[in-house]
């Protein structure tokens, strides 16, 4: 490595270790590459046999200046092709992988081809990489892959406690309205329920993990030199507005994938993907064959998992609609067995249905055929969708997507929300609404707006993101800590 190389500065990104968290850090990574980082990706062991298993076993071989490394989770070992035990993981992040990151940094200052390290940028979730930035005397980003408004939300857990309004006083808050109490002192939300909220309040446990987790993360993120999210000013601007009296300086950089879009990246780079399951590119050639905004997509991301009962359910409602769709079913999708749909479903369906395990999901949204999606609300299906102009139906199924979903019917209008239990006949009236119907048409509308504005924002010279972005890694990244 020759000596200009040697000065790069030299980011060490560190992904909360589930497919929602990796792609978004990627991303980032990929846009301070193109800045003239050095980049250290860090999975854990598992995903980084998973991303090997998916891509191919010469796809983390990055470039000389975009390297892969591994931790240990200090979770049992397991061959299973599927996201982790979330609350386990989460225990682990915080007791276990502090000493081998400390054991990584140490290898890499003393790498004789590899620049020192000079910043960290970490999930939001993954706050012990803190503690080793403090001991270098490093800056440290802290990325947070949420809503601006869900993030808000969890920033409020410790006030919800003091409140008396958490955790619940029995199961039977679940069902008896009690979720309905609107929250009206959240700065920059207004009026939210707490149903609205994201999901790790819904225990009657104060000592959950979940809940402690989010408690535990929140409080530490006053140490980071800076926080960024995922999002864009125009379309949070409230919340983001807020976070100045609470928080270190908190930048909107998002969508990232519009960022990156904006950039040329060089060939090899290109090719460095995130996605822990194949992929199936297909999916582009099938939607090539059917007409604008014909297409339902359905897609409940890497972690959603659903009954029998609740397949079946979503199966013959999207039989019943007669519309299109390509429809992502991961092996895992049912919670302990293998995913499967009624036979008699897939000739019902035949011709003007797609299934398949996992596909590139920038792509499908952005292609013209795609009218609809029918999704889980996590975040990154969320912007995506909204900035490939594209209406939804929310069916949250933990965390931060109850907000998401909340968001995006009632503060965006781009979205409607299957409510209550999973009904076929439910399924089918919104499905057509969203294709066919005047509701859905109102909603892509919006859907179109939302989009030029995300656009907007990252366009140079005086895109809020692009600029946001500019002063974070001017700012921050690139200066020393203080």
């Amino acid at each position: 490595m020759d000596s200009e190389a040697l000065e790069k500065p030299h980011a060490v990104c560190v992904p909360y270790p589930a497919q929602g968290h990796i792609n978004p850090m990627l991303k980032l990574a990929k846009i301070l590459h193109c800045r003239g980082f050095h980049i250290t990706f860090v999975n854990t062991e598992y995903n980084h046999e998973r991303l090997l298993k998916s891509r191919g076993p010469n796809s983390l071989d990055g470039l000389p200046s975009f390297r892969f490394k591994s931790i240990p989770d200090g979770l049992p070992p397991t061959d299973a092709n599927a996201t982790q035990d979330i609350p386990s993981l989460c225990d682990s992040t915080r007791k276990n992988f502090l000493a081998p990151f400390r054991r990584l940094l140490s290898e890499l200052n003393s790498a004789p081809n590899s620049p020192s390290v000079t910043c960290i940028v970490s999930d939001g979730g993954m706050t012990f990489t803190l503690d080793a930035a403090q001991e270098l005397g490093l800056p440290e980003v802290l990325f947070h892959t949420t809503s601006a408004c869900a993030f808000m939300c969890f920033l409020h857990y410790a006030h919800l406690i003091e409140k008396g309004l958490v955790p619940l006083k029995d199961a039977s808050c679940l069902m008896n309205g009690y979720l309905d109490t609107v929250i009206d002192w959240i700065p920059g939300l207004s009026s939210i329920r707490l149903r609205d909220m994201p999901t790790f309040i819904r225990t009657t446990d104060p000592d959950d993990v979940m809940l402690k987790y989010v408690l535990v993360e929140t409080e530490r993120a006053q140490r980071a030199s800076a926080i960024i999210m995922n999002t864009f000013d125009a379309l949070e601007h409230e919340v983001l507005d807020a976070f100045s009296s609470l928080l270190p300086p908190v930048y909107s950089i998002g969508p990232l994938h519009l960022q990156l879009s904006h950039i040329r990246e060089d060939e090899d780079s290109e090719t460095i993907g995130s996605n822990l399951w194949r992929e199936e590119p297909e999916c582009l050639e099938w939607l090539d064959s059917k007409e604008p905004n014909s297409v339902v997509y359905v897609n409940f991301g890497s972690i959603t998992v659903m009954t029998d009962e609740q397949l079946i359910e979503f199966a013959w409602g999207l039989a019943n609609s007669n519309i299109t769709f390509l429809w992502v079913i991961r092996p895992d999708l049912v919670a302990g067995k293998s995913a499967v749909v009624p036979g008699e479903f897939g000739e019902e369906t035949k011709g003007r249905s797609l299934l398949a395990s996992w596909c590139p999901q920038q792509q499908v949204l952005s292609h013209p055929a795609v009218g609809g999606f029918l999704t889980h609300s996590g975040w990154n299906s969320t912007i995506e969708s909204v900035c490939a102009g594209v209406p939804m139906i929310c069916w949250p199924f933990f965390a931060d997507q109850q907000t998401n979903c909340r968001f995006c019917c009632k503060e965006w209008g781009v979205a409607m929300e299957i409510e209550g239990d999973v009904k076929r006949n439910c399924i089918e009236d919104l499905v057509r609404k969203l294709i066919k119907g005047e509701e859905g048409k109102e909603m892509r509308k919006k859907a179109v707006e939302w989009k030029k504005l995300a656009e907007e924002a990252n366009t140079a010279p005086n895109g809020s993101s692009f600029l946001n972005l500019d002063k974070m890694v001017n700012q921050v990244l690139l200066s020393p800590k203080n």
